[in-house]
């Protein structure tokens, strides 16, 4: 949550992740800004009534993120490490 993505259609997205099985279509509403050459229509805060409709594609990882915990003359260290769960989406219809 709390992200925005610039998408097109045909494009492949990777977010977080979603419920749902590879093949399965998904709707994103609260769609901030719908550009189609030069009609822009811009929405306080989101358009109402426009929607993106999106393929899963795959679930996966992302990147692995290392975190190291350290306190000094105390030889105390922990390492740990954290790979955030993505969803992949290929965009299908934008809808204004």
């Amino acid at each position: 949550g709390g992200k925005q993505y610039r998408v097109e259609e045909g494009a492949l997205v990777s977010v977080d992740s979603l419920a749902g099985k590879v093949g399965e279509t998904v709707t994103l509403g609260d769609i901030l800004v719908i550009a189609d050459g030069d009609d822009v229509k811009a929405g306080k805060p989101a358009l109402g009534g426009a929607k993106v409709t999106a393929e899963i594609v795959a679930h996966g990882k992302g990147p692995k993120i290392h975190v190291l915990r350290y306190k000094n003359k105390t030889r105390q260290r922990r390492g740990r490490g954290h790979r955030q769960s993505e969803t992949t989406l290929r965009i299908t219809k934008i809808e204004a």
